[in-house]
């Protein structure tokens, strides 16, 4: 099997707020390794990763893309990911599969909302990182002000940013990053500073014998704690010029950790998929990072816990872009070709270990918070609408998509608008689907606040199914999702019955009372019954005298909604939690604003002329709030806001539409299902 030159792998993210130059550093760094000859522009929609015809046209990442390059002995698989924070959920995703991370920040705009996520979010995983302080060359960057900005707002209280050098010719063409020399005692002092705040015995040196503490022993704590998370070392230059790539390089090399992927080629199979895309002849492209083993072409592969394919075809990123290999092995990146029913967070051969940093399944960002009804303006493109909207949940399966048959509508969900005119423009530039979009409106979720039971019995009262069902719904810790229990007998029933009835519950339990999603509950099965297969004596099968799963599914949202209803639900709007600066002569008017806004401010700080106010805000007017702070502050006010948390609403909770055949009205719901069994 073809191995690469190089025996190490780093698999590197670049992360920042939405212009901090993220793609350009792309293009900068391939140029610098000699994978191209000519550096691409976002304005030219000439780039390596920006390959999607809409990512051209407005110059915005909206897809993660992966390409190669080769630093000394390691490959670095390198994967842009979208800065925009519409597109968080492309994003969420690479986090599961990073060794490492450049955190890209704009030396004129400075720290932003979505850069304070990105680096919550990189320490929270422990994933390594490097802060890179791009556009040195333009003019209004900064560097004293913006590393205390770095250290305030990204890593408040902690003595974590390690800035590697300084800036001569600061907001001018030919300024450039020059690095402090080894034996620089400022330097020397900050690093011990930093350092020793996670090693005591470092500092003993230090204090005992200064001459003794070596500088090489001081750049390997430095890697050392940069690999476990606890310090950032910040580098300075531009993408747009070359200034300071060659010591970013070099710092990527030195300071993130790299692995030797072959000591682990011959282990079990272990690896996770990122993304999905389709080829020119619609076939599905699974994106894998490997843990372990390795997946080679004309492999039976199990994945996604109970599905598997055969890999047709294998591709793994080395030096540029993907090319054609028999396999790829721990610690790469590949394509896989071969596996039909792939999704976006499958599990490849066997999970990770528990609780694992990055694994996959786990939620990293808010969900969505915004929805909306995606309507074809030529009705005859109804059918087609639902089936490319389909795929691009196949790309994106955080968009939820939602079918209500009754009224012939499809619902999508959405991070803000920009992804609504991404997907509108998608639909009509790969599909040729005009549509329109409804109001926006905001995702609420329900609440258990009580204990509720219900049950029906097989064959008694109107009871129109062979099946007997009893469910008792409770309320469950925070963020605990949906737990289903057993108080019965495994045994009682055949296990596809029990089976039936919990991917039920958990189908059901998308639309509770009010229609909204509940969550952080536990269904305990506390009925069951069903009668066994009978057959005529003439041996053949009757459906009428036998209980089937379908019964089970049939069955299961009356019992559900019936008990949940007794249990008592609570509608939970979500909450954003805010930072806003504005000038301090306008801070008077700024509370009765936020007043009406329903927004409650928890900390009011004064900062020389300026005043900076966080609080929490309902989700539902963050956009308004928006629209408010440029007159309200002359167009000086600064906001970030990212979503907090779920609070009940006030007043009259909002019912959402069902999109089901609506359970919590059993006449209607027969009606509806009465062709099923008779």
């Amino acid at each position: 099997m073809h191995t690469s030159s190089t025996s190490n792998s780093l698999n590197l993210g670049i992360l920042a707020h939405v212009d901090a130059g993220k793609t350009s550093l792309t293009e900068r760094l391939l140029h610098a390794a000699g994978v191209i000859d000519e550096v691409g522009r976002v304005d030219a929609g000439n780039t390596q990763t920006d390959s999607l015809a809409l990512e051209r046209q407005r110059g915005i990442t909206i897809k993660s893309a992966v390409v190669s390059f080769a630093v000394d002995d390691v490959t670095v698989n390198l994967i842009d990911t979208p800065g925009h924070p519409d597109f968080i959920a492309e994003v969420e995703r690479v986090l599961s599969v990073l060794d490492g991370a450049v955190l890209v920040i704009s030396a004129v705009e400075g720290v932003q909302a979505q850069t304070r996520v990105l680096m919550r979010t990189l320490r929270r995983l422990r994933i390594p990182t490097i802060v890179f302080v791009n556009k040195i060359d333009r003019r209004g960057a900064r560097y004293e002000d913006l590393l205390r900005g770095i250290a305030e707002r990204l890593v408040p209280g902690s003595p974590a940013i390690v800035p590697m050098g300084t800036v001569r010719g600061l907001g001018l063409r030919d300024g450039v990053f020059v690095p402090f020399a080894a034996g620089d005692p400022a330097f020397t002092s900050r690093l011990v500073d930093v350092l020793a705040a996670y090693d005591d015995a470092l500092l003993s040196s230090y204090v005992d014998d200064e001459a003794g503490l070596s500088y090489r022993r001081l750049r390997a704590e430095l890697g050392s704690q940069t690999e476990q998370a606890l310090v950032h070392p910040v580098f300075f230059g531009s993408a747009a010029t070359g200034a300071g790539i060659g010591e970013l390089m070099a710092g990527i090399r030195e300071l993130l950790p790299s692995e030797d992927g072959g000591r682990r080629a011959d282990d079990p199979v272990s690896g996770t998929v990122f993304k999905v895309e389709r080829g020119d002849a619609g076939e599905k492209i699974a994106y894998v990072r490997m843990f372990s083993g390795t997946v080679r072409t004309r492999d039976l592969l199990p994945f996604g816990g109970g599905r598997e394919g055969k890999v047709t075809s294998v591709s793994v990123f080395d030096r540029g872009s993907a090319a054609s290999r028999e396999g790829v092995r721990a610690g790469q990146i590949g394509k896989l070709w071969g596996l039909g029913d792939v999704r976006i967070g499958d599990v490849l051969g066997v999970p990770r270990a528990e609780g694992a940093e990055g694994s996959a399944g786990q939620r990293f960002f808010s969900p969505p918070t915004l929805e909306t009804v995606v309507v074809p303006t030529r009705p005859g493109d109804k059918g087609a609408l639902h089936l490319a909207l389909a795929q691009l949940a196949e790309q994106d399966p955080l968009i939820n998509l939602r079918q209500d048959d009754l009224r012939q509508e499809v619902y999508v969900s959405l991070y803000g608008e920009v992804q609504k005119e991404v997907i509108q423009a998608t639909l009509l530039d790969e599909y040729g689907i005009d549509v329109a979009f409804r109001e926006t409106t905001t995702i609420c979720v329900e609440r258990v606040t009580g204990s509720g039971s219900a049950y029906e019995i097989i064959d008694k009262d109107d009871n129109p199914f062979l099946a007997t069902v009893g469910l008792r719904v409770d309320p469950g810790p925070p963020d605990s999702g949906v737990e289903f229990r057993l108080e019965i007998e495994l045994g009682s029933m055949p296990y596809a019955f029990f089976r039936a009835v919990e991917e039920t519950v958990r189908q059901t339990l998308l639309q509770g009372v009010h229609g909204w999603e509940v969550s952080d509950c536990v269904v305990t099965m506390t009925h069951s019954g069903y009668w066994p297969r009978q057959s005529h004596a003439h041996g053949t099968f009757d459906k009428s005298m036998s209980s089937t799963a379908g019964d089970f599914r049939q069955l299961t949202p009356l019992v559900l909604l019936s008990a949940l209803r007794r249990a008592g639900t609570e509608v939970h709007e979500p909450l954003h939690r805010f930072w806003l600066g504005v000038p301090d002569d306008v801070f008077g008017q700024l509370l009765p604003a936020l007043s009406r806004l329903r927004a409650v401010p928890h900390t009011q700080l004064a900062r020389g002329a300026s005043y900076v106010v966080e609080g929490e805000i309902p989700a539902a007017r963050v956009h308004e709030l928006e629209q408010l702070l440029p007159s309200l502050t002359r167009g000086e006010g600064e906001l970030e806001s990212a979503f907090e948390r779920y609070q009940p609403v006030r007043g009259e909770a909002p019912d959402r539409p069902r999109t089901d055949r609506n359970p919590l009205c059993r006449k209607e719901y027969l009606r509806e299902v009465a062709g099923v069994r008779r």
